[in-house]
């Protein structure tokens, strides 16, 4: 398994990106809060997974660490794969999946593209004693929220290589 690479960032789509290792170009799919955060030419560290299928061999990258392993905890669950685990982080940061799953709100979960008011119960159900372990690495938020769209547009400017004030300002205007 490929658990992390760091390299020269390519290119970089809403999705993905080429990450340069070695003189070999390897596509990584991404959050896309976490795409836009990454600047081409810059060196870049991310921790990964590989998924491997009979006609594919698909990598996935994260953040962090606790990012990775959540994505392949959402994976253990029932009816829910790469495609879902990876849009569930790509709505809501990681501590926000775990807390929802604790406190059994499956109203939060259900917004996650692909998963639905079944899988959002089958989730908690399945998940509900695992993600106990996960208490040591997150804070504990009171207010769940999904990413705003705001936050989005700031990632992705200051991702382009705006400053922090210059990104704030153009939203504003």
């Amino acid at each position: 398994m490929i658990a992390s690479l760091t390299g020269t960032v390519k290119s970089i789509s809403s999705t993905s990106a080429v990450i340069e290792v070695g003189g070999i170009g390897l596509l990584v799919h991404l959050p896309p809060r976490f795409a836009a955060s990454l600047t081409v030419g810059l060196q870049s560290t991310l921790d990964t997974t590989l998924i491997v299928r009979e006609d594919a061999l698909t990598l996935y990258g994260f953040e962090n660490l606790q990012d990775r392993e959540l994505f392949e905890l959402l994976m253990t669950v029932t009816g829910i794969g790469p495609k879902v685990a990876q849009s569930a982080l790509s709505v809501y940061a990681a501590e926000n999946i775990v807390m929802a799953i604790k406190n059994e709100k499956p109203a939060i979960l259900e917004k996650i593209p692909g998963l639905g008011k079944k899988g959002a119960h089958r989730l908690i159900l399945e998940l509900k004693d695992k993600v106990q372990t996960f208490s040591g690495i997150y804070a504990t938020h009171e207010k769940i929220q999904p990413f705003h769209w705001r936050d989005q547009l700031n990632d992705a400017l200051t991702g382009l290589g705006f400053t922090q004030r210059e990104s704030e300002k153009a939203i504003e205007v």
